[in-house]
């Protein structure tokens, strides 16, 4: 069984810096994209940033220039690296891995259990 461990978030200061990680555990042969999303109170779930297994990103334009996201492919992990942020960024910021190939074929749509990021003087 596939599952998705995060860690980091927090409380930052407007203009700090944050990391958050995410570790799939399961026997994986690969996983297509990992990515990061996050939803507000009151708000939609919006996608943050994505990576594929060959390394193209994408980005929300409201993060481009602040967030950056990485991964590790033989380690079955991704980051994303926060800077500059603000209080817009507040949310709940959630790990999301598609396409997660095992020995019993592949599934779709895995999700983390969820990180609070809170930007506030």
């Amino acid at each position: 069984q596939v599952q998705l461990v995060e860690s980091g978030g927090g409380l930052v200061q407007p203009g700090g810096s944050l990391r958050l990680s995410c570790a799939a555990s399961g026997r994986i042969f690969s996983i297509n994209r990992m990515g990061w999303y996050r939803q507000a109170p009151g708000k939609q779930r919006d996608l943050v940033a994505v990576v594929t297994s060959g390394g193209t990103t994408n980005y929300l334009d409201s993060v481009k220039g602040r967030f950056t996201i990485s991964r590790d492919n033989a380690r079955n992990t991704v980051s994303l690296q926060m800077n500059l942020l603000q209080p817009d960024d507040t949310a709940v910021y959630y790990c999301n891995a598609d396409q997660v190939c095992t020995i019993r074929g592949c599934t779709y749509d895995h999700w983390g259990q969820g990180a609070q990021v809170t930007v506030s003087s």
